[in-house]
């Protein structure tokens, strides 16, 4: 028989089993467990330890990934660079051009016999050189195909990366060899034990073997928001993707990877997915009309009942009723993408102009005035007018914004991880650049989280040291480290340093750790206490929550049971009866005693910014009672919390410090400066808020600002029938700077308020910061959330849209300056680009205008375009930042785009631009003495003429690149420009380009050799920008009238589209004149307006096993498909179908709320089903 380290091979339970297991619940899943033996018995089965956990060796580990599959989703495979070259060429005015360029090329070789006196007048040599504008032409189209397939290529390869990198932090606690170890959650295997706790996302499918008070979320699998009990003796069952609300345990691994609830609907959706695929493509064909209702959102929503997110308990979820379409979109984003419209339609408009007016023009002077008679040669002079009108177009087109936008974001992301700063959303990155205000945590983000115990108040003794534990009554002494060491999670521990003069590790909880390190301190040892009692045999562990603000544990004691209570201390002394007095003795704790120990002891600890803390118990006795103990003859009642945790005695009182991180004064004041108020938003008591609000900078001694308890907040906001009203927000939170003592609902209802506050003409722009499970829905509604990397939660830090990783304030002045960076690359950007379309678009125009012909030949045009777009993006979206960036107020929503200063440079250098270029056009040839290239055959040499013209064109472009750097009127333009090597690279590199294109371009370029004299002119023009542009800054920007600022406005709230494949428009026929500019605009709907920026984001840290994406996933593809037609929602619902035990689950779970990943809820027609098999939403990734 095969064995493997000495066991045998074949496992008591096989794969299948255990799969059916896992799709029962309940009392029918327990009676499962039960014909296997109960939980003890699938251990042994599984040749594994409830205590001990796996041996964790490397054969035991292989083998069980072989039977049972390892705790991976496949992904789907990324795009090869074959698709995305194909996709790139369904560009439509690429295609316009791929076939008017092969027209020109057909009829180059085209030599109608009617007319043999014309042929004569063609020389040999021209007829040869015909086809090679049309080969150019193509060439070049293939090279911007190239060029963009690639800059998607590496996009998708490096969010890959960052996703693996992502996936790669998230480790769970396991026990192996005895030891609890942090593992990848990609390791863990089958029959591993896991230790599971409040706030975790489980990475598996499993059973409990033991538990407290464990409630979890699993409304990312019913779509019902009330939390559910789980225990080992009602309802064993725990499932991937779901999260842990309340409590802790300890659970058995029975299911990963693919063969767990969440695996099988990926495996489900994979397939229907690809069913999917196929037949909206064929719809797609037909009518579209037909499989695009305009009332798109109709259908989605059938399937859920009226009430489906209303049944969260009171105030427990405030997100859950905000369930809506609707999402704004970023500021830069709106306004791009108004941008974006006007640009387009003003190119399209003077492309289809340059056409008319050019094929006119030929067919009077050449059928009218000369009087000639049609030939099909003519039509090569047709198509030269189109592809010169379609070039147009593509320079007008502004398609290089969307990927500066793209470029530059995900430059950002990249540096930003540098920063500590792990993004999840790109376009947060952005909106931080706009934020007006932060409200933070205070544990842990303001301050240090290495808390440790400095005074104590035990026995009537305030000690401002450790006391000596021989100096503490016994019993007093005796019972505190008791009730430290069992009534505190048993993942907190204090661990030796691995640096031997460094203070001890704290691991978990770190108020727990500062409590243990007390212990320590007393020279007990908490260890021997937790193994007299290990969890197994508590009675029950009512766990900390943000309503309890404490823990209690009941563990048997003589006969009878105890009870341990620690927690706020405002809040346990409330339910004290009893305290140790002057040494030791028993005292009844009155109302009045507990006033004067409030405003004796912990108030002043509170003013020294010491979190305080009490600790106290009861007994619950069989026989005769003390008069602190009751007497019990049966168990008592343990649901009965209040009754239970009551008439306490306290034991003691703690003032824990957390100090103030060294760094966040600092960055608080830069904050302040940029413009942007820091309100703390904690749940400790108020003077210890107070206490660090002044130490960090956010209140000084002489402000008149508000700091207020959570109660009061909450009377100051809601009228008499307790509803929450706007108008009264908007008196609080202006002046509020602290808010202490808050729920997580308070969080909510600030944010909520302060985002939909008309107060102010402009809306605030508020970035939160948050580490709790029930920090979710604030997180959520923020315009960007933060989460903790060390301490957060994983709820938390699904519902955020960028990570601290190193948990510090400081890292989000970082956000802000690499945001305002974002910000100013686009503008550099843009103010770049317009400058050039201005000119090539007019010279274009008034060329085909006034001599019947484009200065710039189509090649060229292309050959600008790919420098201003794809080269000049890079080049300036690279940029660093600078602290000046923190040196002004944020730009706000509606401040324009293009200000009045960007908007005086680019009209300046287009007016400088112009007239040299005109100057060379009509007067060129006698200035610099060359033949003229005006009014030359269709089949001419190219002419020098010409060739200056082209090349001081891009000379000029070239330099006016250094002066766009500058967008606020500085006069360095050179500052900092070798800080940037991709920018100088580029720069460089583009000039030699343009060199080897004059000199060697000959007749595909349509140019001629210059000789050095010529070279310098067209430098001296080109390096006249520079100069001019100085000029230009001298005009004070004041005497620009308002009207000249482009790209201004609030932005509406608008259904985000999160998906290439649909445009806004494909609910209405599109209109001629839109199909024209459909390139550009495609391209920035998709990637701008929230496609690519918005859903692509980089994927939710715990895809692996995260059933919120597949359910969010599921949902959205059923809406998707509803209103595309009911022919696709077959494949699904029939994969569905195959899913009998989570079925009925799906039945009312049209939307999932509070514990969806992400922040944005997909609208029903917005599904883009490329994306939906791959389980990390990342295909282009950005």
């Amino acid at each position: 028989m095969a064995t493997v380290e000495g066991r045998p091979a074949q496992y008591g339970v096989t794969l299948r089993q255990l799969r059916e297991l896992m799709e029962s619940r309940g009392a029918e899943g327990l009676a499962k467990i039960n014909a296997l033996g109960g939980p003890q018995e699938i251990c042994k089965k599984l040749y594994t330890s409830s205590t001990d956990g796996l041996s964790g060796s490397r054969a035991d580990m292989q083998h069980r990934r072989e039977v049972f599959g390892s705790n991976l989703i496949p992904p789907k495979p990324p795009k090869t660079f074959l698709t995305l070259v194909w996709e790139a060429l369904q560009d439509v005015t690429l295609i316009i051009l791929e076939v008017a360029a092969v027209v020109s090329l057909g009829l180059s070789f085209y030599k109608p016999s009617d007319d043999p006196t014309d042929i004569a007048h063609l020389d040999e040599e021209e007829g040869h050189y015909q086809w090679i504008e049309g080969l150019a032409i193509l060439i070049s189209v293939i090279v911007v195909v190239i060029v963009t397939a690639f800059n998607d290529y590496t996009k998708e390869r490096q969010f890959r990366g960052l996703q693996s990198r992502i996936e790669g932090e998230h480790k769970f606690a396991v026990i192996r060899s005895s030891e609890v170890k942090q593992i990848p959650i990609s390791d863990i295997v089958v029959g591993d034990i896991c230790q599971i706790k409040y706030g975790d996302l489980l990475p598996a499918d499993g059973i409990l073997l033991q538990s407290n008070d464990l409630k979890i979320d699993e409304s990312s699998l019913t779509g019902e928001s009330d939390h559910v009990k789980k225990g080992e003796s009602f309802d064993p069952m725990v499932l991937s993707g779901t999260h842990v609300m309340e409590g802790s345990g300890k659970m058995l691994v029975t299911a990963v990877g693919v063969n767990s609830q969440a695996g099988i609907i990926f495996t489900l959706l994979g397939a229907a997915v690809e069913k999917q695929d196929k037949e909206i493509k064929q719809m797609k064909k037909g009518d579209e009309d037909a499989t695009l209702p305009a009332s798109g959102n109709s259908h989605g929503a059938n399937h859920a009942r009226p009430d489906d997110n209303h049944v969260a308990p009171s105030g427990d979820k405030p997100a859950a009723a905000e369930t809506s379409h609707k999402k704004e979109k970023s500021v830069l984003q709106a306004k791009l993408t108004k941008l974006a419209i006007q640009i387009g339609y003003a190119g399209s408009t003077i492309a289809v102009l340059t056409v008319i007016i050019l094929v006119i023009n030929f067919c009077v002077q050449t059928f009218v005035i000369q009087g000639k008679v049609w030939k099909a040669t003519y039509i090569n002079n047709l198509v030269k007018h189109l592809i010169i009108g379609v070039t147009v177009l593509v320079v007008a087109v502004p398609e290089g914004l969307p990927l500066a936008v793209t470029l530059s974001l995900a430059y950002s992301v990249k540096k930003m991880m540098k920063d500590n700063n792990l993004v999840r959303h790109l376009d947060a990155c952005e909106t931080m650049g706009n934020a007006t205000a932060i409200c933070s945590d205070k544990t842990g983000t303001l301050t240090t989280n290495r808390m440790t115990v400095v005074q104590s108040y035990i026995c009537e003794k305030l000690c401002k040291v450790t006391p000596n534990y021989r100096d503490i009554p016994q019993d007093v002494a005796e019972t505190m480290v008791e009730g430290i060491s069992v009534n505190s999670a048993f993942t907190s521990r204090i661990m030796p340093s691995q640096d031997p003069t460094g203070p001890p590790m704290q691991v978990g909880n770190k108020t727990e750790c500062a409590l243990l390190g007390f212990v320590v301190a007393l020279g007990q040892s908490y260890d021997h206490v937790r193994e007299k009692h290990p969890e197994e045999s508590f009675t029950r562990v009512y766990t900390f929550n943000s309503v309890r603000k404490s823990m209690s544990t009941v563990i048997p004691y003589k006969g009878g049971y105890r009870l341990y209570t620690k927690g706020a201390s405002e809040i346990v002394l409330k339910k004290c009866a009893f305290i140790y007095g002057h040494e030791g003795r028993l005292e009844k704790f009155t109302r009045d005693m507990q006033e004067r120990l409030v405003r004796q002891v912990i108030e002043p600890m509170a003013c020294d910014g010491l979190r305080t803390i009490s600790v106290a118990y009861r007994d619950f006795v069989p026989g005769k009672a003390e008069i602190n103990q009751v007497h019990i003859d049966q168990e008592p009642n343990w649901e009965d919390e209040d009754n239970i945790v009551n008439n306490l005695t306290c034991l003691c009182v703690v003032g824990i410090e957390d100090p103030v991180r060294p760094e966040v004064p600092e960055a608080i004041r830069k904050c302040q400066k940029a413009g942007i108020t820091v309100r703390m938003v904690t749940g400790d008591n108020v003077n210890t808020a107070r206490s660090i609000a002044v130490k960090c900078g956010i209140l000084k001694p002489t402000d008149d600002f508000l700091i207020l308890e959570g109660k009061e907040f909450n009377s100051r906001i809601r009228d008499a029938n307790g509803e929450v009203q706007q108008h009264l927000i908007d008196k609080v939170w202006p002046k509020l700077r602290v808010l202490a003592r808050s729920s997580p609902t308070d969080k909510y209802t600030l944010v909520k308020g302060m985002i939909e506050s008309k107060a102010f003409d402009t809306r605030e722009v508020v970035a939160v910061t948050g580490d709790g499970t029930n920090d979710g829905p604030a997180l959520k509604k923020a315009d960007v959330g933060f989460a903790m990397g060390i301490a957060g939660t994983d709820v938390a830090k699904e519902a955020s849209d960028i990570i601290l990783t190193d948990d510090n304030f400081s890292s989000i002045v970082k956000a802000v300056m690499w945001g305002r960076n974002v910000y100013d690359s686009i503008a550099k950007f843009l103010q770049f680009q317009l400058t050039v379309n201005v000119v090539a678009v007019i010279v274009a125009f008034i060329g085909a205008c006034a001599i019947q012909d484009s200065p710039l030949k189509a090649v060229q045009m292309l050959w600008v375009n790919l420098i201003m777009d794809t080269l000049a993006s890079l080049a300036l979206a690279t940029e660093m930042p600078t602290p000046d960036l923190l040196q002004r107020k944020p730009y706000g929503r509606t401040k324009p785009l293009i200000s009045r200063t960007m908007m005086k440079n680019i009209l300046g250098q287009a007016i400088y631009q112009l007239v040299v270029i005109f100057s060379l056009l009509f007067a060129g040839d006698k200035l610099l003495n060359i033949p003229s290239g005006r009014g030359q055959q269709l089949v001419a040499e190219p002419s020098q003429h010409f060739t200056i013209i082209f090349n001081t064109f891009v000379m000029m472009t070239l330099f006016n690149e250094i002066n766009a750097r500058k967008i606020h009127g500085q006069r360095n333009v050179f500052q900092g420009l070798f800080t940037n090597p991709i920018f100088y690279s580029i720069w460089i590199g583009t000039a030699l380009s343009q060199v080897v294109i004059i000199q060697f371009g000959g007749m595909a370029f349509s140019t001629a050799g210059l000789s050095i004299d010529q070279w310098l002119w067209c430098l001296l023009f080109g390096a006249g920008t520079l100069v001019w542009g100085q000029l230009v800054t001298t005009v004070p920007t004041r005497k620009i009238p308002k009207r000249l600022s482009w790209g201004r406005g609030q932005p509406d709230p608008e259904t985000i589209q999160p998906g290439p494949d649909y445009d806004a428009d494909l609910d209405k026929k599109p209109r001629a004149g839109q199909i024209l500019w459909i390139r550009g605009l495609t391209r920035l709907q998709t990637q701008v307006i929230g496609g690519e920026l918005q859903e692509r984001l980089i994927p939710v840290p715990y895809s692996k096993t995260s059933t919120d994406q597949a359910i969010r996933v599921v949902n959205a593809f059923r809406q998707g498909l509803d209103s595309r037609g009911s022919l696709a929602d077959a494949a699904l619902a029939e994969a569905l179908r195959k899913q009998t035990a989570l079925s009925k689950r799906f039945s009312h779970s049209s939307s999932i709320d509070y514990a969806d990943a992400a922040r944005d809820t997909l609208a029903p027609h917005d599904i883009d089903v490329e994306r939906l098999s791959s389980h990390s939403h990342t295909e282009t990734a950005v």
